[in-house]
């Protein structure tokens, strides 16, 4: 199966003040607001690819087309006459796996991290011989047997399963169904090794693909916090992420709070295979009602990492979303033991670094708590950044010091 030939793709136009010069510089979209647009362009199905030129007619590159979505336009390539077979994926997951196989010694990792791998809209996480895709842009859906033939190709997994869930699809005019794309869907829940601990992953039935590699690093510097006597708290804690984490650097106690039953039963699992368990307890609630809970009943850790789903998933949510963002820290820092650690975490694209470490430490001082700020997290290697596209960008993790 390969792609239609590009002699007969349609050509797209930037306007003549729409920036041109970014996307030769390295920016993967342009904007619905940059385009000439005419009944032509309007009815192109989402997902075409395009020959995309500037205002003086002069190529700038492949894109895939949605007429309805904001990002009208993603560069697939800097070459417009570019074919999309079998060879033009395989070569970007080739690229891919190469890094992931010099910074990691097991296929636990993400493989693709959309525009900041080559694949725009696309992620991609492997568990051991099978591989979790996300396609959450239109041209991603519309080649997502090639996508997977290629992965199996270079990876040499068996199995290929396709995840529908997520805000962006919807973005992009998709549906929500999940379906296996090769081989067969794990009948259970897969083990992850990660910085010592393990993770049971969910991967049809969990939140994403399964499970967050992006906070694997934080994880790591977490657990570096904990002393022998150390009781921990680990709020919006998914399958168990920082709390096993700190249990595996040596914590004596950790409590794991999070909204869903099931991701805490994972987290359980996790506990139980790697030998934990008599010292891993959880909560099931709301998180703020949870944190009001423990305050009330005087309840004092020594480290508390807060990872909360993205308060500010978009512009219009920002204001919101960092006023959320500082009554986590607000509810969370009381519960920290004097001398102790507070972790407070962000995965949202539209609160930026300073914005959100500003709201965390409003929060923290309008608790009555004095802080250090000792470390600044990011997500790991395999989460690349594009350097012209921040949102690439997105996870940041504070760590605070009280008195």
């Amino acid at each position: 199966m390969t792609a239609p030939s590009s002699s007969s793709r349609p050509v797209i136009r930037m306007k003549p003040k729409a920036n041109a010069r970014a996307i030769r510089h390295g920016f993967p979209w342009a904007y619905d607001n940059e385009i000439v647009t005419d009944r032509r362009t309007k009815k192109l199905a989402p997902g075409t690819l395009a020959e995309l030129q500037d205002d003086h007619r002069t190529p700038l590159g492949l894109v895939t087309v949605n007429p309805g979505s904001r990002i009208f336009c993603r560069v697939l390539d800097r070459d417009p006459a570019a074919e999309l077979d079998q060879a033009w994926f395989e070569t970007r997951i080739r690229r891919a796996l190469e890094l992931r196989e010099t910074v990691f010694d097991a296929p636990f990792y993400r493989l693709i991290h959309a525009e900041s791998d080559g694949l725009p809209g696309v992620v991609i996480d492997r568990f051991g011989d099978t591989c979790v895709v996300q396609p959450n842009a239109a041209w991603a859906e519309t080649h997502a047997d090639l996508l997977a033939e290629a992965l199996v190709a270079v990876t040499g997994v068996t199995n290929v399963l396709k995840n529908a869930s997520g805000r962006a699809r919807g973005l992009e005019g998709l549906d929500d169904v999940s379906s296996v794309l090769r081989g067969a869907a794990p009948d259970a829940p897969v083990p992850v090794p990660m910085n010592g601990a393990t993770y049971m992953a969910d991967l049809t039935g969990g939140q994403k693909t399964g499970l967050f590699y992006d906070q694997r690093p934080n994880h790591a510097f977490a657990a570096r916090l904990v002393h022998p006597d150390a009781r921990v708290l680990d709020v919006f804690s998914h399958v168990g992420g920082f709390a096993l984490a700190m249990l595996a650097g040596g914590a004596a106690h950790a409590v794991s709070v999070d909204g869903s039953a099931a991701a805490l039963d994972l987290a359980q699992q996790g506990a139980q295979t790697a030998g934990v368990a008599e010292r891993f307890d959880t909560r099931q609630g709301d998180a703020f009602d949870v944190l009001t809970t423990l305050a009330e009943e005087g309840a004092q850790f020594d480290v508390v990492i807060c990872d909360p789903p993205a308060f500010a998933p978009s512009k219009q949510a920002l204001e919101a979303g960092l006023r959320a963002y500082e009554r986590v820290a607000r509810l969370a820092a009381p519960l920290v033991k004097p001398g102790g650690y507070l972790g407070l975490c962000s995965c949202s694209h539209a609160a930026d670094l300073s914005r959100f470490r500003g709201a965390s430490s409003r929060g923290i001082g309008r608790s009555g708590r004095a802080a250090q700020l000792i470390h600044t997290g990011f997500a790991g290697p395999d989460h690349p950044q594009l350097p012209q596209l921040a949102e690439s960008g997105y996870l940041k993790a504070l760590f605070y010091r009280l008195d």
